[in-house]
């Protein structure tokens, strides 16, 4: 199989030939079709998060066909399309896995982090955190809904049912939730690097009511403002933005630092809340409503051999929509 190799964090990924994996116990193999490229994958290439498993595949919105499978996997079947995500195995008996939080679990495994993700022709994943995926649909589109749609719905359900939602950083996950809340009758308010305009023109053309940079009010209070951007200077000017008891959320799984700001933002009973990872149930929720929301992913095509240009289009802001690797 070929597979683009991470050996030591901030160091380009190294393309390899090597022996096609056997799955476990309870686990699939996936013949990759399409895996798309995350913010996430980039942090764990630039070292932002601590402890990855070296060497490492990164790549964890995996979609494929299953051409090989342990003899004990029940639950799925040769030549089935199955979508594989970040949250790739956990525990099952901590005290998150007992309560319905198994995206908080103390012992998970990360597809693409702690174990070999989808930058390759071919892919292991633990059946049970395996999602079946239509058919008929293109691979390539489909592949951004696997996090950065994912993490977006968990999101926006972290928001509330607010009507008027600000969005800070209109990248991959954005111009999904965005359709989703379009769908659901909510109004976006689009926040951008200040003078970006070709960001700007992108977010209203997936339904924001407002686009304008992150140096500039909203024309309306939020009722809540979800941040995918990693830049914690966004928090306060989020708290800014939100009306009395309005909540800002979160959304990335690493951002830099967030800075001293006065008590008066957070006064008024607003929130700051954090997302993190998934559980399968935010899986089978999100894919469910896809088909009915007509949410149409914008993607970058690239060959398998081009990741280290896919990372850095997407380091530099590059990108609108999403990257997807295709080996």
């Amino acid at each position: 199989m070929k597979a683009m190799v991470l050996h030591t964090v901030r160091t380009p990924l190294i393309l390899e030939e090597r022996p096609l994996p056997e799955p476990g116990e309870g686990e699939i193999r996936i013949a990759v079709e399409a895996c798309a490229v995350c913010r996430t994958d980039l942090h764990v290439v630039d070292g932002d998060l601590p402890h990855p498993k070296l060497p490492v595949i990164p790549g964890h919105e995996i979609v494929g066909r299953v051409d090989a499978l342990d003899p004990g996997a029940r639950n799925r079947r040769l030549g089935e399309r199955v979508g594989i995500p970040w949250l790739g195995h956990t525990c099952g008996h901590c005290p998150y896995c007992t309560s319905g939080h198994e995206n908080l679990c103390d012992d998970p495994l990360f597809t693409g982090y702690t174990r070999d993700g989808g930058f390759a022709s071919h892919a292991i994943a633990d059946e049970a955190y395996a999602f079946s995926l239509p058919e008929d649909g293109d691979p390539v589109a489909l592949a951004p809904l696997l996090c950065a749609g994912l993490i977006g719905w968990r999101s926006l359900a972290a928001a509330g049912p607010g009507e008027r939602i600000g969005i800070f950083g209109f990248g991959a996950a954005a111009h999904i939730i965005a359709q989703v809340c379009n769908w659901q009758g909510r109004r976006v308010f689009a926040f951008t690097r200040p003078g970006d305009l070709a960001a700007q023109d992108f977010a209203r053309s997936h339904g924001a009511v407002w686009a304008g940079g992150s140096d500039q009010d909203p024309p309306e209070r939020l009722d809540a403002a979800i941040i995918f951007a990693p830049v914690g200077d966004l928090v306060p000017v989020a708290l800014w933005a939100v009306r009395k008891g309005g909540r800002v959320v979160c959304g990335g799984i690493h951002m830099s630092d967030i800075p001293r700001f006065p008590y008066r933002l957070l006064w008024e009973e607003r929130q700051i809340l954090s997302v993190a990872n998934l559980t399968r149930q935010d899986a089978l929720n999100f894919l469910a409503i896809i088909p009915e929301a007509h949410v149409k992913t914008q993607t970058v095509r690239y060959p398998l051999e081009a990741a280290n240009e896919a990372l850095e289009d997407l380091r530099s802001g590059r990108l609108q929509g999403a990257a997807v690797l295709i080996p």
